[in-house]
């Protein structure tokens, strides 16, 4: 009887440390922001981003200069034209501005469209980049450990330099 004790005793101890031992996950982390950031692909697209906004600004710039000059003008030349003429101007100079603030609203949408246009896919080829690293290693969950992000604690391994080397820089 004592023997069978001992038995049981010895199989209960083996079924939790094995049920332990599978219960645990493997569990890495990785700086995304840091990821995308260097990708040779983000370069590209900060550029592209960048001269977009240049080009809009520059035509902003124009139209702000064209408006203040037709402001100066008007005001110089109000007191010889007539209350007609001078109503009409104020309308005018009130479209004026009205279009330059609408340009700027269509400018900022057309750079948000952009800006996520381009990246979409550089997002979704890290993601798919951090997956074959985390299933090549065995991870089973791989936190993002960007400021802000909401893992307290990332004392895990750091897949970033694997993940890197994965897209091959």
């Amino acid at each position: 009887m004592k023997q069978f004790k001992t038995l049981l005793f010895a199989a209960v101890l083996f079924i939790g440390a094995t049920s332990l031992t599978v219960a645990q996950s493997k569990i890495a982390h990785i700086n995304t922001a840091d990821l995308v950031q260097a990708m040779p692909e983000m370069k590209s697209a900060q550029a592209e981003i960048e001269t977009l906004s240049k080009t809009y600004d520059a035509e902003l710039k124009s139209m702000m200069t064209e408006f203040q000059n037709k402001m100066k003008q008007y005001q110089a030349e109000a007191d010889t034209k007539t209350e007609e003429e001078n109503i009409k101007r104020a309308q005018e100079v009130e479209t004026m501005k009205a279009s330059i603030q609408q340009f700027q609203g269509q400018a900022q949408q057309d750079l948000q469209t952009k800006n996520d246009a381009l990246m979409k896919p550089i997002f979704e080829k890290a993601k798919a980049a951090i997956s074959r690293v985390a299933k090549a290693q065995g991870f089973q969950y791989v936190l993002d450990s960007t400021q802000g992000s909401g893992v307290l604690v990332s004392d895990g391994k750091d897949l970033l330099a694997d993940v890197k080397t994965e897209l091959g820089f």
